[in-house]
């Protein structure tokens, strides 16, 4: 007997342990489990909102504003391109050659190329920029740079189709007076102006000095003739002046008799609704013509 009873306790005490250690087992897979399960429903909760915050900043970089302030879609460059050539053929009139005088201390490169661009998409085949003192002049190729780096910011790979031709006095003198077929950049300077006008008329008085002409051949024709050949492009219909300087600061004197002069304040932070406010007033002008 004492044997058995031996024998029971030990498989009792067998029994108690085995049950212990499964319990503890049972109790660490548990915890576990519900450590992942807790895991899992907490990724659950935050996965919606992940995801919306992601198509969030997705939908901010997709319409994110463009240099004109314009939200910039899959297709904006597009919409803008048709907007801007749709509004050119809504206007009564467009200037062929426009001119930019900018009357102000400051000068702003990134919001002329805007400009020049804007020009180019309505349709507007030749822009002048002008300053009185020349500081565009001076940087033409730091201009240029900005020109043709808005031109594919605001109309997108279909911006290389606007191939700039962008004149400068070395090119001048080989170019013939004909409507280009490409946007012409002309950057202007007071030596285009009052200084032009001396050079050709001192032109002219070595030609009869020199006995090449005679001074009865001397006229306001020939002048004009030398004159124009010197710019090789045709007389601006229309000037956008920026400031409050009421002036043309001596802005082509020769070739503007018949230009109609629109002013606005600024150049600086200008949109393109003020550019085609301005297109809309030139096209609404009778211009009489003297009579």
């Amino acid at each position: 007997m004492a044997l058995l009873y031996s024998f029971l306790w030990r498989l009792l005490l067998f029994v108690l342990h085995s049950n212990r250690a499964l319990v503890s087992w049972l109790r660490v897979l548990l915890r576990s489990c519900n450590g992942r399960l807790w895991e899992r429903a907490v990724a659950a909760l935050l996965l919606p909102m992940s995801l919306a915050g992601f198509q969030d900043q997705r939908r901010k970089y997709n319409h994110r504003p463009d240099a004109n302030g314009t939200p910039v879609t899959g297709d904006g460059a597009d919409s803008r391109r048709h907007r801007w050539l749709t509004d050119g053929k809504a206007l009564d009139k467009l200037p062929v050659h426009i001119g930019l005088l900018v009357a102000e201390e400051e000068h702003s490169y990134t919001d002329i190329g805007n400009m020049v661009v804007w020009c180019m998409a309505v349709g507007i085949s030749y822009v002048s920029i002008y300053d009185n003192h020349g500081i565009f002049r001076k940087n033409n190729s730091r201009l240029l740079e900005v020109i043709l780096r808005q031109q594919k910011d605001l109309l997108g790979v279909e911006g290389s189709k606007y191939n700039v031709e962008f004149l400068c006095d070395c090119a001048d003198e080989h170019q013939n007076h004909v409507l280009s077929c490409k946007p012409t950049v002309k950057v202007l300077s007071p030596e285009d102006g009052k200084q032009s006008i001396v050079n050709a008329a001192r032109q002219l008085c070595r030609s009869v000095e020199n006995k090449e002409r005679s001074s009865k051949d001397i006229s306001v024709s020939m002048l004009d003739t030398l004159l124009r050949e010197s710019k090789n492009i045709p007389d601006p219909e229309l000037v956008v002046k920026f400031g409050p300087v009421d002036s043309t600061l001596g802005f082509l004197p020769w070739h503007i008799r018949l230009t109609e002069f629109i002013s606005l304040p600024s150049h600086r932070n200008i949109s393109y609704e003020e550019l085609l406010g301005a297109l809309q007033r030139y096209g609404q002008c009778q211009q009489r013509l003297g009579q």
